[in-house]
């Protein structure tokens, strides 16, 4: 071991052990077996410098190494890479997953096989950490790269337009720079895991084949096709059952948003998180819309039913296991030709008449309007499964301990006269009451950290809930003693009804945590007032502030808030810069690049 120079001693080595988790344990044992076994380096980018993983993998052997590139939103699509990297270890086979935001993109054409595993976000975007990577390649810079073998997985959500378009988009555009398809591409919806491990499998034995036909003795194959994924003690599949101490609505009571401040009790869980993390929550639909929705129905509520090979009542399936607050394009289209309504089936013909129809219908407003003859087992084959909701936490654990806190925004609205709301969201705000308990788990969100350096400025710019990892950094820099100045921009409707969390900041400015403030409260006069105007506005501070080294956080709505705050950015670079568009566009690009432009939007 000695001449790979680690980094800790044997004491050191121990404190690793002991506190590391079962997923960073698995890693080690992988690395480790392959030194004894094959003298091959299965590593990561972010535990070695990337040039040190480029000169092990290269002289470890003459097979071609496999780069699995995982650009990540909420978490699935690292999940599905981390389980391939196990198949891959099983293999014995030499690869070097990194995340997208570590990738060195540039030196592309220099690989052997790329293996892409993304997700979409918002309206066909690629997650932030992948954007620099994508821009990359559908520039004029991008090599031609006919000697590259590729794989795309993309993962996504079928209530969006553009369905898993970030994978589509890295699919074409390989093959048009020449590289050649190692498997076709697959989309996921939020169903994924069985349609995920077919095609994990594909792509084994797509490389299993090339090993065989190579003749080398020394890589080994198993006849064991069991996918072992290590768990830590808690996470999504098996999630820690937490007691909610507090569930306060901190908008005031002639606010027309209700916003709640939930606290989480993690003790005895052993969880630990960073500021910038996500807890993940499991929940259950609304008994009241799960009766209105069997009134419609003409079966009884306690049939009988499969899903995933289990048998359930109707009922609990509904309440526990099925999505029914988020109607989409597919499920229409699957219950226009399960009734045979010819309204429906017309709609399906029109893209954006079925989108409209979508977002603005919710499924059991659909069922309500179009009524047909189908049985339990039918209506529940064209649902989709329940998934975990995630949300930013907003608390530093060296300031709560043993808590999470949440900042949610409870989504309600009206279709004809009745009230619908999110399932989450309303779940969290009037299904649990204090002392009850909910399933939870963190999702880490490693793109959305604070700098290292504790001395570095930071600009926070949120609207509406999106104050909550914020909250969170300013508890950890509080709890730090951070020397670096601290400036948040912050929008909502009204300054006496929506001021989140308005004494704590207010304590943090007067005790010279918070270094300044800016807020835009956009119903309070007759000119409507947004959280990026009032970044346009300070555009010359804002230019100082990152020529110091400011480090840029961005959290809320995607399609409105994140992309006009991006829009005003690009202004203020080339206004105090003196930049043209192209120009402000690859600062822009480098700060992401450097990890000073950090977005978590949704």
């Amino acid at each position: 071991m000695s001449k790979y120079q680690l980094p800790f001693n044997s004491d050191e080595l121990d404190k690793i052990i002991n506190n590391a988790s079962a997923e960073q344990l698995a890693w080690m044992s992988g690395y480790l077996w392959g030194i004894v076994a094959k003298g091959a380096l299965q590593v990561e980018s972010s535990t070695l410098p990337q040039n040190q993983v480029d000169n092990d993998l290269s002289a470890a052997n003459s097979q071609k190494v496999i780069t699995l590139v995982s650009a990540s939103q909420t978490g699935n699509a690292r999940r599905v890479a981390s389980e391939l990297s196990r198949d891959f270890e099983r293999l014995g086979l030499v690869f070097n997953h990194v995340h997208a935001a570590d990738y060195k993109f540039k030196k592309i054409d220099q690989d052997d096989i790329v293996i892409i595993i993304t997700s979409t976000q918002g309206e066909g975007e690629v997650p932030e950490e992948a954007l620099p990577f994508y821009k990359f390649l559908f520039s004029k810079k991008a090599p031609q790269l006919p000697n590259l073998n590729y794989a795309v997985l993309g993962l996504g959500d079928s209530s969006y337009v553009h369905f898993c378009k970030a994978g589509k988009d890295f699919d074409q555009r390989l093959m048009q720079l020449g590289a050649k398809r190692l498997a076709d591409r697959v989309d996921l919806d939020t169903d994924y895991q069985q349609i995920s491990a077919n095609w994990r499998q594909t792509i084994v034995d797509r490389l299993a084949q090339s090993i065989k036909q190579s003749g080398d003795p020394s890589k080994a194959l198993t006849n064991n096709r069991n996918i072992i994924v290590e768990n830590s003690q808690y996470n999504r599949e098996n999630p820690f059952m937490a007691m909610v101490n507090v569930n306060q609505k901190i908008t005031a009571s002639h606010s027309d948003r209700d916003i709640r401040h939930i606290e989480l009790d993690l003790s005895d869980s052993g969880i630990l998180y960073q500021a910038g993390d996500t807890l993940g929550v499991w929940y259950e639909n609304s008994p009241a819309l799960v009766e209105e929705l069997l009134s419609l129905m003409p079966f009884d509520s306690e049939v009988d039913v499969e899903l995933h090979g289990e048998r359930y009542r109707l009922k609990q399936v509904l309440i526990e296991k099925i999505e029914l607050t988020q109607n989409t394009p597919v499920i229409i289209s699957k219950y226009a030709q399960l009734i045979a309504n010819s309204q429906l089936l017309a709609l399906i013909s029109d893209k954006t008449a079925l989108r409209d129809f979508a977002q603005t219908t919710p499924i059991i407003d659909m069922i309500s309007r179009y009524q047909g003859e189908f049985s339990a087992q039918a209506l529940i084959d064209i649902l989709r499964p329940l998934t975990p909701r995630l949300y930013s936490i907003a608390s530093a654990q060296d300031e709560v301990g043993d808590e999470a806190h949440l900042t949610v925004n409870v989504v309600q609205y009206l279709i004809d006269d009745k009230k619908r709301t999110g399932g989450a969201s309303y779940f969290l705000a009037e299904q649990i009451p204090e002392q009850s308990q909910i399933k939870v788990f963190i999702e880490p969100n490693d793109n959305f950290r604070l700098p290292s350096d504790n001395g570095l400025p930071i600009i926070m710019i949120a609207a509406g809930s999106g104050i909550a990892p914020f909250r969170a950094f300013m508890q950890q820099r509080a709890s730090e003693a951070a020397s670096g100045e601290n400036w948040l921009l912050f929008g909502n409707p009204h300054f006496t009804a929506d001021f989140l969390y308005q004494i704590e900041w207010q304590s943090y400015l007067k005790d010279g945590v918070l270094s300044r403030i800016d807020l835009a409260w956009s119903r309070d006069q007759a000119q409507k007032v947004y959280v990026q105007d009032k970044l346009l506005a300070q555009g010359v501070d804002i230019w100082q502030w990152l020529q110091r080294g400011a480090y840029l956080y961005v959290c809320g709505d995607a399609n409105n808030m994140a992309k006009a705050v991006n829009t005003v950015l690009l202004q203020i670079i080339m206004q105090q810069g003196q930049y043209n568009e192209e120009q402000a566009n690859n600062y822009l690009d480098e700060l992401r690049s450097n990890k000073r432009y950090q977005r978590d939007i949704y």
